[in-house]
């Protein structure tokens, strides 16, 4: 899905990213919040679009483990 991005430098890739294998994210003034292959930063590249619920929802599941590689794969 490609989305009009309101401010297209406004994408931010994490100070933890040390490789290729990254995601950059753009929080737009509607609340939204988007997402997408750092690799690919062309303007017509596809995103994901968050609402602002589902983007807490999620960073909020991030902060207590929900997505560790353990948890994901059922060890924990």
């Amino acid at each position: 899905m490609s989305a009009q991005i309101e401010a297209p430098g406004s994408f931010r890739r994490s100070s933890f990213c040390g490789s290729a294998g990254c995601v950059e994210v753009a929080a737009q003034p509607t609340g939204d919040v988007f997402i997408r292959d750092a690799k690919d930063n062309t303007p017509d590249a596809p995103v994901l679009r968050f609402s602002s619920d589902e983007w807490t929802a999620f960073v909020a599941g991030v902060q207590a483990g929900e997505f560790s590689p353990d948890t994901l794969l059922g060890r924990s």
